[in-house]
């Protein structure tokens, strides 16, 4: 059993990991910026260690910082969180030099499916559907090329992407050497890797993902599905669990469980992770990518299978054995989460740091939210705009949906503009209040608005 885990992130994936630490007994160490002193995982942290400046490069994606900090405190393991070190592979190699268990897979898997363009040959080896497409470019001519052989529309995407990052979409055969250009170069400057690849465009289509858990004996199961197709931008916004996409197609649901977790094994995967699928309304699904770690969705998960995925990784990190097997492992009922963001959608969803003058959090039974923030805390401008997730369940989906939108009424923050107005609008949507919306709806709905 791990004594002590240092937290290398922030806000509120920190307090969500400080907290299920806590439940088993675990001290924890907290690492902040200058810009983060008054944070709440500061606050709830046992111990806690500034490691430098505001900006990522000087604190947060400081990997000497952080691992120099976790040798001093005395901290066993880390635990990455989402983002920032989670999905880096030479993190998790220095954490194996200082032996430091990484609470997450080795670095070789995070290698592996980090490389969009390898992940979907591993894939394909295993005999999970894959989006038609073509491995890596080399030219502005091969992909003019291949975007012709293929047949627009087309996505050009970084290999090392995520986040929406470096994905041109190309309509016109005409139009795909300077995608290719773009994305190579925004592929480049976030990630450190041009290298792209390109894929036929699916519409329509839902984006559902199978969450994994997997133990180092080798057991992998699948803990149920999410739905996650609206999206700005390619960032998602609203997730559900089940899917409603897959209502009446259980033989679907199962194959694509299935699939998840034959590339799980596939690729010798441990800790918790996802599989991200395309589904076309005409019954088939291809593989997208994979997620080597948490997601930030992850709680609807954990509301639908009454499972705790923190604490669930951290018993992967130390060796246990996962103490269920795949038909124990029950769905109940329906959730939903909301990402809060401090935002205004009004003015093309432009950041909106300052301080908190006023706030009040919905409750009562089936609200789960989790957030960092409080009443005088102030929103930092260096970091991500979501300032809190709002998580509902209930016995349906239209229960769990009256109870947003209730949910959605109560939540109060006043200094900073936010989404949740523009969330509510989305809830009372009649296509999402059918479960009949795909990755496209948002962006119907919001050029629909613009004509009002």
């Amino acid at each position: 059993m791990f004594d002590k885990v240092l937290i290398a992130n922030r806000g509120e994936v920190a307090v969500r990991v400080i907290r299920a630490c806590r439940d088993m007994g675990i001290k924890t160490v907290a690492v902040y910026s200058t810009a983060d002193a008054d944070a709440l995982h500061v606050q709830l942290a046992d111990e806690a260690y500034c490691i430098g400046g505001p900006r990522l490069a000087e604190s947060y994606l400081n990997d000497d910082a952080v691992l120099t900090c976790a040798v001093k405190s005395g901290a066993k393991a880390i635990h990455p969180g989402y983002g920032f070190f989670s999905e880096k592979a030479s993190f998790v190699r220095d954490c194996d030099k200082y032996g430091l268990a990484f609470v997450g897979p080795s670095a070789e898997v995070i290698d592996s499916m980090g490389d969009k363009d390898a992940a979907r040959r591993t894939a394909a080896a295993a005999g999970v559907p894959i989006v038609p497409g073509c491995d890596l470019l080399k030219s502005p001519e091969e992909a003019t090329a291949e975007a012709e052989r293929i047949g627009c529309p087309v996505l050009i995407k970084a290999r090392a992407g995520g986040g929406g990052r470096g994905i041109r979409k190309v309509e016109r055969v005409e139009d795909a050497a300077k995608a290719f250009i773009e994305a190579r170069a925004e592929g480049e400057a976030v990630f450190g890797d041009g290298e792209c690849y390109m894929e036929k465009f699916v519409a329509p289509a839902h984006h559902v993902e199978v969450q994994i858990m997997a133990d180092k004996q080798g057991h992998v199961f699948s803990l149920g599905e999410r739905e996650c197709s609206v999206q700005r931008r390619n960032q998602k916004l609203i997730e559900e669990s089940p899917a409603p996409c897959l209502d009446g197609h259980n033989d679907i649901r199962a194959r694509m469980h299935k699939a998840a977790r034959d590339l799980a094994r596939a690729v010798g995967y441990e800790g918790a992770g996802t599989i991200e699928f395309l589904y076309s309304d005409d019954g088939n699904f291809y593989f997208m990518e994979m997620n080597t770690r948490l997601q930030v969705e992850h709680p609807v998960t954990e509301l639908v299978t009454g499972l705790d995925l923190v604490q669930l990784q951290l018993q992967v990190a130390q060796g246990e054995p996962l103490p269920f097997t795949q038909e124990e492992i029950h769905l109940n009922g329906h959730a939903i989460e909301c990402r809060i963001n401090a935002e205004n959608p009004d003015e093309d969803f432009r950041p909106c740091p300052g301080k908190i003058q006023a706030l009040h959090m919905p409750g009562g039974p089936g609200v789960r939210i989790d957030s960092a923030i409080y009443q005088g805390y102030t929103i930092s401008p260096y970091y991500d705009s979501m300032i809190a997730k709002l998580i509902v369940h209930a016995p349906t989906r239209k229960e769990a949906i009256q109870k947003m939108r209730w949910a959605l009424s109560e939540f109060i923050v006043e200094g900073i503009d936010t989404n949740i107005d523009f969330q509510l609008r989305l809830i009372k949507n009649k296509d999402f209040e059918a479960g009949t919306y795909d990755n496209a709806f948002l962006t119907r709905w919001l050029e629909a608005e613009k004509k009002k």
